[in-house]
Formats: C-alpha cells, sequence, structure tokens
C-alpha cells in the first residue's frame, strides 16, 4: 500500500523526469487539475497534454518540493519551479532566461489514485522572468 505523500512524490517526481507514461497509476481517470497558470483540466489525457505545453516553454523545468503534509485525503505541498524559457508560453516569446518562482499544491487522494490537484502560483514573479528585455 502507498501513502498518500508516496503518491503525490510520485506525480513530481513525472514532473521531474518529463516523463507521464505511468500518469495512469497514480491519476484518476476523472482527474480534476487547476494549473498554477490558470489552466484547467478534466482527465488524464487533457493533463498531459497540459504538461507538454508547460515543458515546450521550460524544457528543463524542475519542481523543487520543499514542505509536505499530508492528513488524510489530502495533501499538501510547497514548490519551487526552476528552468529557462525556451519555448512560447502564451504571448510570452521564448526569452532563455531562468526562471525561479514558488508554488503550492493541493492533491485530494480517493482509493490511492490522485483526483485532485489545484495549484497556486507567484505568476507575477513568473512574468517578469519571461518578459522580453528589448
Amino acid at each position: 500500500m502507498i501513502t498518500n505523500k508516496q503518491l503525490v512524490a510520485k506525480y513530481y517526481d513525472m514532473w521531474n523526469l518529463h516523463d507521464f507514461s505511468k500518469a495512469e497509476t497514480i491519476f484518476s481517470d476523472t482527474l480534476r487539475f487547476r494549473g498554477s497558470l490558470g489552466i484547467e483540466t478534466v482527465g488524464i489525457e487533457d493533463f498531459k497534454k497540459y504538461a507538454n505545453t508547460i515543458l515546450t516553454a521550460f524544457p528543463n523545468l524542475y519542481h523543487a518540493t520543499e514542505i509536505v503534509i499530508g492528513e488524510n485525503a489530502q495533501v499538501a505541498v510547497y514548490v519551487s519551479y526552476t528552468g529557462t524559457h525556451k519555448g512560447k508560453l502564451f504571448e510570452y516569446e521564448p526569452t532563455e532566461n531562468r526562471i525561479n518562482y514558488s508554488g503550492a499544491s493541493f492533491f485530494t487522494i480517493r482509493n490511492e489514485k490522485i483526483t485532485d490537484i489545484k495549484v497556486l502560483g507567484d505568476r507575477y514573479a513568473l512574468y517578469n522572468q519571461i518578459k522580453s528585455t528589448l
């Protein structure tokens, strides 16, 4: 049996390895996700498309988990995101700027599967780091 914190650690391993091939083993089929950039998805395939969009913009994106708190079906994580802006993100053309911003993620887990993820991120800090300096 896997603990909820271990399941969330597998989620961050997927991001840091940029390998979502085992998403079905940790996500519910009806996964509801709201990312730090305001994008919402439902289901595993939509989540994978979102991940691809983010990794296109930041191909070396890394999630450093700093605080992990779990209680019953909930896990909360404080995260620092780092990477390099190498692909277009919304209206922001690639700048090659390094990014570093913070966020917090809130997971709901049922029957050893993640069913819901809500992510809050410091978008202001991120957007200031990827603005073109021209």
